[in-house]
């Protein structure tokens, strides 16, 4: 599973619209005044994706972290 996230990830930052932070898409929301709203959705959906794969990382970790503590 950790590999699947890490090759998830990897590729958000390679693919024709690369994964944005979330300070890139509020400049950009502001600066396109309403243009180009296609391309804010497809960056904000790379976002969104990526912050599931993050939290699912996260969550791996902990639950592997509480087993071994057992």
């Amino acid at each position: 599973m950790e590999n699947y996230i890490k090759q998830e990830l990897a590729k958000l930052d390679r693919g024709l619209v690369a994964t944005p932070t979330e300070k890139y898409l509020e400049k950009f929301a502001e600066a396109n005044n309403g243009n180009n709203d296609f391309l804010l959705m497809q960056l904000a959906k790379n976002y969104g994706y990526k912050l599931a794969l993050l939290n699912v990382k996260n969550e791996i970790a902990v639950l592997n972290a509480e087993k071994t503590s057992k």
